[in-house]
């Protein structure tokens, strides 16, 4: 027979095991959808988007005697970009929805949809990467890789891209912006203006008009260099198919019954300006120290 004071440790088998709270993994919210140019493909008009690009006319100088007999013809060429449909499936038995804590269900119930989101944005990014690339391999970023970029875009002889212009990169890259601006810290006095802003806040301001937007999601490769991206927004369009359709699927005999959850959506990223109006920025993304 036990004696002495009764604790928590002397009960542990009569304690109930509650979940407080639960959260999911943090996601980094599909930053690339939000940067381009996003259109849906409306319903009964196939499976391709499709738009026409309209070339230059020339115009010449005349006088009141010129008959001019040189008519300028239009040509036209024409972009497709085909939705193709994402899917995940989950599977949970009507045991474990019965026993798992509320609060943990609620988040599990979130996952799905984070999936989808974050595969846009991996799939945004790795459409990029077939843009004209800058920088250097093993080298920090330059300032002027982004305003070099900038200006091949909005000043290309072919078709001049519009603004406005986005730079994504992962937050690697970007601190050693944060270096180059507050390189003077300690060494002389900071006045209020760029680089106070930048030392108080992070980077987050804007290269020659580029807003310079972070995206872990983009790969860190083994050197390590990381390729971020420098494009007006209308260089890139999502066109999207079919809406974000949910669908459940009672399975009675599958682990003494559950329900099977499908989650699907369509989508394609396609490519405006032949390659003119998006460049890529490859550079050097060791972990900060």
């Amino acid at each position: 027979m036990a004696t002495g004071d009764t604790t928590t440790s002397q009960l542990s088998d009569s304690l109930n095991t509650i979940v407080a709270s639960a959260r999911s993994t943090r996601e980094f919210g599909g930053v690339v959808p939000q940067l381009v140019d996003a259109e849906f493909l409306d319903t009964g008009s196939g499976t391709g988007w499709r738009e026409a690009l309209f070339t230059r006319l020339s115009a010449q100088a005349v006088t009141e005697t010129t008959r001019n007999d040189n008519p300028q013809a239009y040509a036209d060429s024409v972009i497709t970009i085909t939705p193709q449909m994402v899917q995940i499936s989950t599977f949970i038995t009507d045991k474990a929805r019965r026993n798992v804590s509320k609060k943990s269900l609620a988040q599990m119930g979130r996952l799905p949809g984070e999936a989808l989101v974050r595969k846009e944005d991996e799939d945004g990014l790795t459409a990029m990467d077939a843009s004209t690339q800058l920088g250097a391999t093993g080298t920090p970023i330059e300032v002027g890789d982004v305003v070099s970029a900038r200006y091949l875009i909005t000043s290309n002889p072919t078709e001049p891209g519009p603004m406005p212009i986005f730079g994504v990169f992962h937050g690697y890259v970007i601190k050693d912006f944060f270096d180059q601006l507050i390189a003077g810290v300690g060494t002389y006095p900071i006045p209020e203006g760029a680089t106070a802003q930048v030392f108080k806040t992070g980077f987050t301001l804007p290269i020659a008009s580029v807003s310079i937007v972070e995206d872990g999601d983009i790969t860190i490769d083994s050197t390590p260099d990381a390729k971020g991206f420098v494009a007006s927004k209308m260089a890139w369009v999502l066109v999207r198919g079919m809406k974000l359709k949910t669908e459940t699927e009672r399975k009675p005999g599958w682990g003494g019954g559950g329900d099977l959850l499908f989650m699907t959506s369509e989508y394609a990223y396609g490519q405006r300006g032949g390659g003119s109006w998006s460049r890529e920025i490859i550079a050097d993304a060791t972990a900060p120290s």
